[in-house]
């Protein structure tokens, strides 16, 4: 008798701590993302329209032909390689981070050729890990509301013959940081602008030593640089990816004239770059 009340108990014990485990465990949600039903044909070419330019494409089978529009980003052209192919399945990637999943199916006559995505998301899904810098959409975004902002006191700047070249605000979201910049033209003569560079670069160079620069390309830019009219001002915004610089090495923003010398040139160094405002939905 007392032994089976033992037992009895000892088990209890048992289940009642694997439940507390259970329960404890964080278990991620999963959502599932109904595909599109694509009918295609061997002698009919399928145009699917997306609101925002074509990352990237991948196919279940080659038998299912892929391809982007000649001359425009967002529209892709899908065909059959051949005859009565087994189902299959096609996922599209945007660069506003949504998934298109499709299953794909054979059809002597497709019903419909042209499909658009630009208002219908239920058979989509905004990729969680899709960072910011590849995110065309969203910095567009970003950029135009930074360019509205106004400025803040960091006191970069640098002028050369009535044409003046200005750090106006720092920003930051997630892995990418804004730069408002302003060019003003006070002079009466047309800047046209040859080149605008941006590169990292030592402080200090030795003596007969080769000058060490970094080049770096922007993310976006919003903004017209390439002339600025007399007694005129441009507002530029530059989405560059995160960074932090050594204390010996500085941040160059350079503005090159065409045909001319007011070349202006930002140096923008780690204590500035701090200074960054975090952009918050």
């Amino acid at each position: 008798m007392n032994r089976t009340m033992l037992l009895t108990g000892l088990l209890l014990c048992c289940c009642t701590i694997l439940t507390m485990g259970q329960a404890s465990l964080d278990v991620p949600a999963v959502t599932i993302i109904k595909p599109y039903q694509l009918a295609i044909s061997t002698t009919k070419t399928t145009h699917l329209i997306f609101p925002h330019t074509i990352k990237s494409v991948d196919r279940g089978s080659r038998e299912v032909l892929a391809e982007k529009a000649k001359g425009v980003d967002n529209i892709l052209l899908v065909k059959a390689g051949s005859l009565n192919f087994p189902e299959t399945n096609l996922s599209v990637i945007t660069t506003d981070g949504r998934f298109y999943s499709f299953r794909v199916v054979y059809v002597s006559q497709p019903a419909a050729l042209s499909f658009s995505f630009s208002n219908d998301t239920s058979s989509s899904s905004h990729l969680s890990y899709f960072p910011l810098s590849a995110n065309k959409a969203i910095l567009e975004q970003l950029a135009e509301n930074i360019a509205q902002k106004k400025k803040m006191n960091l006191g970069v700047k640098n002028s050369k013959n009535k044409v003046r070249l200005q750090l106006n605000g720092l920003y930051i979201r997630d892995d990418v940081v804004f730069y408002q910049l302003a060019i003003q033209n006070h002079s009466p003569i047309r800047y046209d602008t040859d080149l605008l560079r941006i590169f990292i670069r030592d402080k200090q160079q030795a003596r007969r030593t080769a000058s060490q620069e970094i080049p770096l390309t922007p993310l976006h830019l919003k903004g017209n640089a390439s002339i600025i009219p007399g007694q005129s001002q441009q507002v530029l915004v530059l989405a560059l990816p995160k960074l932090t610089i050594p204390d010996q090495k500085f941040l160059a923003i350079q503005l090159m004239e065409k045909n001319g010398g007011r070349h202006l040139m930002l140096k923008v160094h780690n204590p500035t770059l701090l200074k960054a405002q975090p952009i918050i939905d």
